[in-house]
């Protein structure tokens, strides 16, 4: 449909605010690009200035946190997380995730990591590995079509994602409401979420909310808190603090 409309004049690409061309663009062919401009094109000048400390402390956060909050949310769309709401092997899902983004960096591209849209095959009735394998199966081969699937704008692909929240809020049924030290650090990190647009953004106000009403209240002795989400509260308030 979009090509039509721009090929009838009806939608006009305009980059200044945002609107490109939705006509594929085979001027360079079929077929992997040439990634010698961002391949192992590395840094390391700065590896010992306290600038570089800031950037790694700020995306191990963001990725370990927006990997978390993935990977316990698709997985407890599928109904895989034990009676404690852990997940069993994540140690093996983690690693895999890590292998990953760090092959992406030295490739050049964006974080090659977890997705929350894993949700919308968990919810064809995805359960298995074997999911994940035809998902990469055909990754591998849109390569050689890149210009079809990089002619797909952002507005087409929309609907998916909508879909996806729809799923995930469904997780919203488990909260605690009558007690207040669950359910409002509940809610900001959903409302985090997407304002911030960072799934980790979510999780750090949440935990940050989560042990300060808790410690006001009184509530943290009766409850247990772990000492790791305590740390976790300094350093996330640390990191907003240096930001």
């Amino acid at each position: 449909m979009g090509i039509i409309c721009e090929l009838t004049g009806f939608y006009v690409p305009d980059p200044a605010i945002g609107t490109y061309s939705v006509l594929p663009d085979f001027s360079q062919g079929f077929g992997i690009q040439d990634m010698s401009p961002t391949f192992m094109k590395l840094d390391f000048s700065k590896v010992f200035s306290l600038e570089f400390g800031t950037v790694v402390f700020a995306f191990l956060f963001v990725d370990m946190f927006d990997t978390l909050g993935t990977l316990i949310g698709v997985a407890q769309k599928a109904d895989m997380l034990d009676k404690e709401g852990k997940l069993p092997h994540i140690r093996g899902a983690l690693l895999a995730d890590a292998v990953g983004t760090c092959a992406g960096a030295m490739f050049g591209t964006s974080t090659t990591t977890t997705f929350v849209e894993s949700a919308s095959g968990v919810a064809a009735g995805g359960r298995t590995g074997l999911t994940a394998v035809v998902a990469g199966i055909l990754f591998g081969l849109s390569l050689f079509l890149a210009p079809i699937f990089l002619a797909i704008p952002s507005f087409a692909t929309a609907p998916a994602l909508v879909a996806v929240g729809f799923l995930m809020i469904t997780s919203i049924l488990q909260v605690n409401f009558s007690d207040y030290t669950e359910a409002v650090p509940c809610y900001i990190c959903m409302i985090a979420m997407p304002f911030m647009y960072s799934i980790s953004e979510g999780i750090a106000l949440g935990v940050i909310s989560y042990v300060v009403l808790n410690l006001l209240t009184g509530e943290a002795k009766r409850k247990k808190i772990s000492p790791i989400m305590y740390v976790l509260a300094v350093l996330f308030s640390l990191k907003y603090f240096m930001i």
